[in-house]
């Protein structure tokens, strides 16, 4: 999937050439217009200029008066597109294969990370930071997921929203709320492992259950507050070209231009690239220490070496490529460039919509314990008492340590400090 992805996005990108028409009134950009004053009838330029002949009688100025009044009333402000854009919103690409894509993810992210939802809430004890973080990442994968729905009656409707500019506004917000906090709380999950890992002992009184709740706490607030403008600003644009109403897609030139090429760059660099910074230096370190550690099974350490490995290019993957292009688009727009960064854009949001369906599998169905309080779950069996484990047996023989399933995820249950 990821190399067909990267095929996609560099075909997307080295077909995308400017197409204008009649000069000024299309511009060939990202999916962006500018409204222009049009007419269906045709229009007598003599009246609308304001030199008028002051020896004329009043009878003649009263009738230029009206009929100039008269054809600006005729005038109507219609957003016009490049012909590049037009063709990208009509096409398969944006009407099939990217709502297809969202389906596929929809169908499996919904019950994997509601199931990890019920799991947490119900079932592990105790709350351990490490769960408190994987629980809220558990609940922003789902809610990005049901928003796809929308997303995908909107694609397959040939890009035309028909629920309206406020749902538009928060559908949008909630979509990019929901994604970069994502970001935030694997970044938060890093810096817990690595804590963990590396600084065991002296990590004991940062690594609480009351500081998780709270970090991510912030990371939700910090998440909404970066997606304000997007609910307070327009959102819906009509198309009368295509005869469509587009959500987010389409922009008025001057508004990116002023707001959005200042907006989207702070915003990718907040929520993206601090948040790179500090998860590729953790999971380095974490490998660091693991290939350093003297472990006696072998290859159990050469499993979680693999699997930090594995996370962090899942995580890179992802959402590095929606970041760099969306950078770049703006780059482009400010330099008056094709509208290819942003059909490439929309793809690399539709590929990195994945790690819904990679999360759950990576941070909370690696380790065999969940795996079988998960079978215990779908066999419908009791739920076992806040504070104990599903195995009473265990529960007899090894006392607290075993009452609570660890969920390390990356590591697939063989390096217990990662929930200490």
């Amino acid at each position: 999937m990821f190399p067909l992805a990267f095929a996609l996005l560099v075909l997307s990108l080295s077909q995308s050439s400017a197409h204008s028409e009649n000069g000024s009134l299309l511009l060939p950009r990202t999916l962006s217009g500018r409204f222009v004053l049009v007419t269906d009838e045709p229009i007598d330029l003599s009246v609308l200029s304001d030199d008028d002949d002051d020896n004329g009688s009043g009878s003649e100025t009263d009738q230029k008066l009206f009929k100039k009044h008269d054809q600006h009333d005729r005038l109507q402000r219609r957003l016009v597109v490049s012909e590049e854009a037009k063709e990208f919103l009509q096409g398969h690409l944006a009407t099939t294969f990217i709502p297809t894509v969202y389906v596929l993810v929809f169908i499996i992210s919904v019950p994997l990370n509601l199931l990890a939802v019920v799991m947490f809430v119900h079932r592990i004890r105790p709350r351990k930071p490490a769960v408190i973080y994987m629980l809220n990442l558990a609940c922003a994968d789902l809610l990005f997921g049901l928003l796809l729905p929308f997303k995908i009656a909107y694609h397959y409707n040939g890009n035309n929203w028909i629920y309206g500019s406020f749902m538009c506004r928060v559908v949008t917000a909630a979509f990019h709320c929901n994604m970069y906090c994502s970001v935030l709380l694997v970044m938060c999950i890093s810096v817990d492992r690595f804590l963990a890992v590396v600084y065991p002992m002296n990590s004991l009184t940062w690594r609480s259950p009351h500081t998780a709740a709270v970090v991510c706490a912030a990371m939700w607030l910090l998440s909404l507050g970066g997606v304000c403008p997007l609910l307070t600003s327009e959102q819906t644009l009509y198309l009368s070209d295509l005869g469509i109403t587009t959500c987010h897609d389409v922009q008025d030139v001057e508004t990116l231009q002023s707001y959005y090429l200042y907006f989207f760059p702070i915003y990718s660099s907040v929520f993206f690239f601090v948040p790179l910074v500090f998860t590729t230096v953790c999971y380095v370190r974490i490998v660091q220490a693991l290939a350093a550690a003297n472990l006696e099974n072998r290859s159990k350490k050469t499993r979680a070496i693999v699997m930090t490995v594995v996370v962090l290019l899942v995580f890179v993957v992802c959402f590095a490529p929606t970041n760099i292009i969306l950078m770049i688009h703006y780059v482009q727009i400010s330099h008056a460039s094709s509208d290819g960064s942003y059909q490439a854009y929309l793809l690399s949001v539709c590929i990195g919509s994945l790690s819904c369906c990679l999360d759950p599998l990576l941070y909370y169905y690696g380790s065999s314990q969940c795996q079988k309080q998960v079978a215990a779950l779908l066999r419908c069996s009791p739920l076992a008492p806040a504070g104990s484990s599903m195995d009473t047996r265990s529960t007899r023989t090894s006392g607290s340590s075993s009452r609570s399933c660890k969920m390390e995820g990356v590591y697939s249950g063989q390096y217990n400090k990662l929930v200490a």
